[in-house]
């Protein structure tokens, strides 16, 4: 059973080892080898990530204790990050990540979500009712990345 809750600090390691191995093991379906080593960079600053993750304030599914996912959802109607352990992908995790999303949203009276996507996860987007509004593109560490602009309203 996935069960999701609100992230604590001390998930920051966690989570940034999931962000890590999801880039590293599935994004480079459509990425190259340099983009992905560019994204998810080998070291880990700590302390950045501590404070980015606190500042997004994501909700985090488990299975069994494990975590297998995290999303966040802003004030704004913006997702920024979502990500589903590369081992755990196509168990229904990321469905189950958006419902709650999109539930937090009603009761917060979001009515447009939107999301800056990799160019894997946009069919997983489009199959939950979001759709395509640009492709943009995002320089980091030297990489060039495309992505896509995602929207969905309620």
């Amino acid at each position: 059973m996935i069960v999701i809750r609100d992230y604590i600090e001390s998930d920051a390691e966690a989570l940034w080892e999931l962000f890590f191995n999801t880039i590293r093991n599935i994004n480079r379906r459509d990425y190259s080898q340099s983009q992905v080593e560019a994204w998810a960079t080998d070291s880990l600053d700590s302390e950045y990530w501590t404070a980015r993750m606190n500042g997004l304030s994501p909700f985090v599914a488990e299975i069994n204790g494990v975590i297998v996912g995290y999303t966040d959802l802003q004030s704004d109607g913006l997702i920024d990050h979502f990500f589903c352990h590369h081992e755990y992908q196509g168990q229904g995790v990321g469905k189950a990540l958006m419902n709650h999303v999109l539930e937090a949203g009603r009761s917060r009276g979001i009515h447009r979500y939107y999301s800056e996507v990799s160019i894997t996860a946009r069919p997983f987007y489009e199959h939950l009712g979001f759709h395509f509004v640009k492709e943009k593109i995002a320089e980091i560490n030297g990489q060039k990345l495309k992505y896509n602009l995602m929207e969905k309203n309620s």
